[in-house]
């Protein structure tokens, strides 16, 4: 699957790999000495960041050939990320690992590779990945099919699987420690399929199946140990225990609720129920922090915010400055209707500084759109075009996110959006703080004070142009 990729990697890597295999020898049995480095085709940024536990523990700076390269005097073992903005990869060191990755942007899980001491597990973890992904997509119609032709569908692949596995794991006779993470890249994504038949089955189906559902169906739980902190920052099992307490927390009440009441009971019982059931505060700090920023991002209504807020800090212990929740709660807050927008620098295609504060002379719709999502981005403007011509009394900004000025200006002159203001962000970073930009389909409209109309709409919504009348 990957031979050209090998090739390629390999002849790259060869001088450095020489460097490691000559070093190897000198390394002493208590120290933790490891390399990482590799290339970076197409990229988004200078530079890749080296995390654990979601802390930034290196930015490594890419050369004039987009490679880099770091040696750790003293690296744990363990999971760590990697991070080219906007996507990240896990990478799994043991003692003394030396870990060369290439990665092509334009596809970046699929053009994925390891190479040094310590690749084969890795590339395990990214083929496992990969193998879930199709699988996702090949089974996904298992979910229109009643309980039974689901579960044979769903436990036929979790099987092929489970092969794979278990001749890799013999092949490769990997460490207890990885095995941690080998065995949840295999089992959680099967145990949240079944996590999530019944709420996609009624949704594609109209078919409410919950009170059918047998009573061993969720016997898998009892093999979940919630508490296992090694996972805490692993996305499979951190998805899994959403999707359980989406179905634990569930309240089924829509004759005395309204839709958006109904989200904020729901989503403080599944708090409560994470409580109770999550006892390692790592996890549950996680497990709370998903939760909140899911619902945050859903549910503007101000009020239940801050009663969702509330019960959030009565039951999370995450009380740094650095809580994430906190500060979206918080900016949040200066988004509300009739404020006005926090200011942000953009730029033209001249590389003049334009701010969002000036604004003001026009009623102003504002999306926003990346080169990595080319579908997105000429379905948007074509949008945008239709809007223009029926409500000419809008402005309407499009403000690329996260491309360089030389490949935005490259990708504008390929396309003629008349009347549209194309800019482009000059710090993403401080656009997400401020404007809590989460999702590429988001948009802002203000009216022709500045003064913010809907913070959190979507230009795509059935109803979107009725937020312009």
């Amino acid at each position: 699957m990957h031979t050209y990729s090998q090739f390629k990697v390999f002849t790259f890597l060869v001088p450095i790999l020489a460097l490691l295999s000559s070093c190897k020898n000198e390394f002493k049995s208590n120290d933790y000495v490891a390399y990482f480095g590799g290339e970076i085709v197409n990229p988004n940024s200078s530079y890749v960041l080296f995390c654990k536990d979601n802390e930034v523990i290196d930015s490594i700076k890419l050369d004039k050939n987009n490679r880099f390269f770091v040696q750790f005097d003293s690296l744990a073992p363990g999971l760590y990320t990697f991070k080219h903005e906007p996507e990240y990869q896990y990478v799994y060191f043991d003692k003394n690992d030396s870990l060369m990755v290439r990665v092509n942007t334009r596809d970046f899980d699929n053009s994925l590779i390891f190479c040094g001491r310590g690749d084969q597990k890795n590339n395990f973890l990214i083929e496992q990945y990969l193998k879930t992904e199709k699988d996702k997509n090949a089974i996904f119609g298992a979910f229109d099919k009643d309980i039974d032709e689901f579960t044979k569908t769903v436990d036929s692949s979790y099987q092929l699987a489970t092969t794979f596995y278990n001749t890799k794991k013999q092949e490769l006779n990997w460490s207890d420690e990885f095995d941690v993470y080998a065995k949840a890249a295999l089992d959680f994504p099967y145990y949240s399929r079944r996590e999530l038949y019944p709420t996609i089955h009624k949704m594609r189906t109209g078919n409410d199946v919950f009170e059918k559902i047998p009573q061993n169906y969720y016997d898998f739980r009892k093999k979940v140990d919630c508490n296992n902190a090694a996972l805490s920052d692993f996305s499979p099992f951190v998805m899994y225990l959403s999707h359980m307490l989406n179905n634990m927390g569930a309240i089924n009440y829509h004759n005395h609720y309204t839709e958006v009441d109904l989200a904020l009971k729901t989503n403080i019982n599944k708090m409560n129920i994470a409580d109770t059931l999550i006892k390692n505060e790592k996890v549950k700090n996680t497990i709370l922090n998903n939760i909140a920023f899911t619902y945050l991002l859903e549910d503007q209504n101000m009020v239940n915010n801050q009663t969702f807020l509330a019960t959030y800090h009565k039951i999370s212990t995450d009380k740094s400055q650095k809580n994430e929740i906190t500060k979206i709660g918080n900016a949040i807050q200066l988004l509300k209707k009739s404020k006005v927008l926090p200011n942000v620098v953009l730029l033209d295609t001249n590389g003049k500084e334009v701010h969002s504060s000036s604004f003001t002379n026009k009623k102003t719709v504002i999306f926003f759109w990346t080169a990595n999502a080319v579908s997105h981005f000429e379905a948007v403007h074509k949008k945008v075009l239709d809007f223009q011509k029926k409500h000419p009394d809008y402005q309407f900004v499009g403000i690329n996110l996260n491309d360089t000025q030389a490949e935005w200006k490259g990708i504008m002159s390929k396309y003629k959006f008349k009347g549209i203001t194309e800019l482009r962000c000059a710090d993403f970073e401080d656009l997400k703080s401020k404007w809590v930009i989460t999702k590429i389909h988001r948009t802002i409209i203000l009216d022709d004070k500045g003064l913010i109309k809907n913070a959190f709409t979507n230009i795509f919504e059935l109803n979107f142009e009725d937020e312009l009348r």
